[in-house]
């Protein structure tokens, strides 16, 4: 395979990742397997991924495994484009928070990190996470972002009742 061609795969795969809003095969992947193909651009670049799903096979609403699909898609679009990350892991579980149960989503890196109150503020940067925040806050979600020169850690948290 030439130079030329290699680059074309990444170009097509990052596409997929930036505008891939519900993959045809969701229901034949799955949520985790969904998220997994998300994560090729990273793995074909070199950085090393780990891919945790401790409930697999669990049982998500078609709304809620779109809006996770959604906010790992923005997360680890920015890893791609952003963090020069060289690891990167995936977690995607049900939490409980005392009687209530959720489904949960996390993305933490090694990259450089980011100003994240530059980034909810900022009038160009940040548009997609605040996209992110506003759209789990309507399903009664959470959003947590920390970042600093170690790397970043993204928790995205759905109510399940």
């Amino acid at each position: 395979m030439n130079m030329k061609s290699l680059l074309s795969d990444e170009v097509v795969a990052v596409r997929g990742v930036l505008t891939d809003t519900h993959p045809v095969d969701f229901h034949t992947l799955g949520l985790s397997g969904a998220i997994d193909r998300l994560t090729l651009p990273l793995r074909k670049r070199g950085t090393v991924v780990h891919l945790e799903t401790p409930h697999h096979g669990m049982e998500v609403d078609r709304q809620s495994a779109t809006l996770l699909y959604r906010a790992a898609q923005e997360l680890l679009s920015n890893v791609h484009k952003f963090a020069q990350a060289s690891a990167v892991t995936v977690r995607l579980g049900c939490v409980t928070h005392g009687m209530s149960h959720g489904l949960q989503l996390k993305v933490t890196d090694d990259g450089g990190g980011f100003d994240v109150p530059a980034a909810m503020t900022g009038r160009h940067t940040g548009m997609g996470l605040r996209l992110m925040r506003m759209a789990v806050g309507l399903a009664s979600g959470e959003v947590t972002i920390d970042s600093s020169a170690a790397g970043t850690f993204v928790t995205v948290t759905l109510p399940l009742d």
